[in-house]
């Protein structure tokens, strides 16, 4: 019964299908040993991606340890220019110099100005009778050369420096004074070597300029006075008998022409006034230890001595 069925025919548009060839897939074929070169060419990047893909596990250049010689290498620097210290530029400076710094920065810091004089070691007579002569000495200095030295005009080219010595003579004689010197050795000895400085002053024509030294010897007269007025109330006046200075003021008032009659007569009367002895003589007793022992319990001791009668 199924051989007589027949097949039906078929339809024109199969007839057109049934020439084509077999049916197979639209893409291309692909060699298996390609695709899997290519997945893992994919799978394993070259060493360019994975330093870009992967930065936390490649260290960076600025992370990355140096040799340990470049690391303790440090770079070398030329000189450089520096101003000195302190204490250097101190040494560089001299006595004239260095006074200018002083008393720049004490002018423009009175609190340091009084520091430094209450700090500052007292004067002595030798520096002080040094200051006076360097003044002289540059008075000396600026007489002209040849002419007249006794002239109006000698006297007008050394003023400055005539006035310079001057004022520096009425400012160190003061400190030399009593109370604020308190010892009479030291002011009888500022005053000799002044009292000369007074006396190398030069004499001019003129007696309008001869005021300055005549000034000059009536003030240090007077410092002579003051100051054996003062010695006269300390132990009797015993430092005028040392030192023969009863001899030294005549000799001053001598070259004075007499200016200083008023200290000279000061101390006339000092010493007149005390008996006028040098040096107390003790009368010679015995060596004998007991002999002073018997003295001083009998109460004898002493009573040979001479007694000075005078303002203690």
């Amino acid at each position: 019964m199924n051989s007589v069925i027949a097949t039906p025919p078929p339809l024109p548009h199969h007839l057109y299908n049934a020439r084509l060839s077999p049916s197979r897939s639209m893409s291309f074929p692909v060699s298996v040993s390609s695709s899997r070169k290519r997945k893992a060419e994919d799978e394993e990047p070259n060493s360019d991606d994975r330093m870009s893909a992967s930065p936390s596990n490649s260290p960076s250049i600025a992370s990355r340890s140096l040799p340990i010689n470049r690391q303790m290498k440090r770079a070398k620097y030329g000189p450089v220019g520096r101003p000195l210290a302190l204490p250097r530029l101190l040494e560089t400076l001299d006595a004239d110099s260095l006074r200018g710094v002083l008393k720049s920065i004490c002018d423009h810091h009175p609190s340091i100005g009084s520091e430094v004089v209450n700090t500052a070691p007292r004067p002595s007579v030798t520096s002080a009778l040094g200051v006076l002569k360097n003044y002289e000495s540059a008075l000396q200095v600026s007489f002209p050369f040849g002419g007249n030295s006794t002239s109006d005009y000698a006297y007008n080219r050394v003023r400055l420096t005539l006035m310079a010595l001057l004022d520096a003579l009425n400012d160190f004689t003061p400190h030399f004074l009593p109370p604020n010197e308190s010892q009479a050795s030291q002011s009888l000895s500022f005053l000799d070597g002044a009292t000369d400085i007074i006396h190398r002053l030069p004499d001019w024509d003129s007696f309008q300029n001869n005021l300055h030294k005549q000034n000059g010897y009536e003030e240090i007269s007077k410092a002579w006075a003051l100051v054996i007025r003062e010695s006269a109330k300390r132990a009797g006046g015993i430092q005028l008998h040392y030192g023969g200075w009863d001899q030294k003021l005549a000799r001053h008032n001598q070259q004075a022409n007499g200016r200083l009659h008023e200290a000279v007569g000061e101390l006339n009367t000092i010493l007149a006034w005390t008996g006028g002895q040098p040096h107390a003589q003790p009368s010679h007793r015995g060596d004998d230890v007991s002999s002073v022992r018997q003295e001083l319990l009998s109460g004898t001791y002493g009573s040979n001595l001479p007694v000075r009668v005078g303002p203690w």
